[in-house]
């Protein structure tokens, strides 16, 4: 039976993710597997990817055929590496001491590359939201800066109009207190 380690799409329309199986090569996408070697979701950043290694390894060992997508993952996740060093020992080019070395050394330097990206996802998220925040808060203040203007504007024109009414008012109060030239007091 030629086996294959694949992924069998589950999840809703547009968001979904997978599980990662080890199936019989005529067997359909989703359909029936041998074994569920893990679970792979590319809708987070970095993809999260939890998987079974020595399952995978073993499954590799024997022969299995990873799809493009899984030799991928299983490369990112360092089963492939192993199993290259692993071919190593067997042919006698170094000892499995030596192979453990090299993938632990690896694996470390992996390890630290992932958590730097994460850290820089963190960090550049955290800026954006510093400068989103910034930009919001000028955007506010031009907005009070803009409103304080109209309202003294508008205060100022008040302060115009009642001036103005008061001064025809003292306008109307003396040309009532004053007669006229052309007319004559009236006699008694």
């Amino acid at each position: 039976m030629a086996v294959k380690i694949r992924l069998a799409r589950h999840g809703k329309k547009g968001f979904a993710f997978y599980h990662i199986v080890a199936a019989d090569s005529r067997a359909p996408r989703d359909g029936k597997f041998i074994e569920k070697l893990g679970t792979y979701n590319p809708n987070t950043n970095p993809a999260t990817i939890d998987l079974s290694f020595d399952r995978a390894l073993d499954w590799l060992m024997k022969g299995a055929q990873p799809t493009d997508t899984c030799r991928a993952i299983l490369s990112y996740k360092g089963v492939m590496y192993k199993k290259h060093l692993l071919g190593g020992v067997a042919k006698g080019a170094f000892s499995e001491s030596d192979a453990e070395a090299k993938f632990n050394k690896w694996l470390n330097e992996k390890t630290a590359k992932i958590e730097a990206k994460t850290n820089k996802l963190a960090s550049d998220a955290k800026s954006a939201e510093k400068a989103r925040l910034a930009a919001e808060a000028k955007v506010k203040e031009e907005r009070a800066k803009a409103l304080e203007e109209k309202r003294a504007a508008a205060e100022a024109e008040a302060k115009a109009a009642a001036e103005a009414v008061a001064a025809a008012a003292e306008n109307a109060a003396e040309s009532a207190e004053t007669p006229a030239e052309g007319e004559a007091p009236a006699a008694e």
